[in-house]
């Protein structure tokens, strides 16, 4: 890939015929004490699992967890950064929370071409984010892409 084709990927993310089936995207982010507190700020969910140590000393995870949407919202992180980039539109998510995230651990969120629909310029993603070998959350995606004119 040469410089300008890279400058224009990282402006006008993928084409949809540049997918192919089994690519992959990813990014990772340690998660911190600001990123939970700013994410119960901006999405107003206070539970105090999340917030309260106290509280989530009582409960099933014996400390407090990082928001699971928080998670997710690396996922649409790397759709509308890497894969398949900026002008993407996100159409739909399932997903399934496996285990919990701690303040410090590091998720990586990872998307990966699983169908493409030609017909509507859609494509369908298997979405995982992971804590070391762990599986936090996984699901899959269908993103549209625009035609480029």
């Amino acid at each position: 890939m040469n410089e300008t084709t890279r400058d224009f990927t990282e402006l006008y993310g993928h084409s949809f015929e540049e997918l192919q089936i089994g690519m992959s995207a990813s990014l990772s982010r340690t998660v911190s004490e600001a990123d939970i507190l700013m994410f119960a700020g901006v999405s107003g969910d206070t539970n105090p699992v999340h917030l309260d140590a106290e509280f989530a000393a009582s409960t099933m995870f014996g400390e407090r967890i990082a928001h699971g949407m928080f998670s997710a919202g690396l996922i649409s992180a790397v759709f509308g950064t890497k894969l398949p980039g900026p002008g993407c539109i996100y159409l739909s998510q399932s997903l399934k929370f496996k285990a919990p995230v701690k303040v410090g651990q590091t998720v990586v969120a990872k998307v990966t071409v699983k169908e493409l629909k030609a017909e509507k310029r859609r494509a369908v993603f298997s979405t995982v984010c992971t804590c070391g070998s762990t599986v936090v959350l996984d699901g899959e995606a269908e993103i549209m892409l625009p035609a480029r004119g």
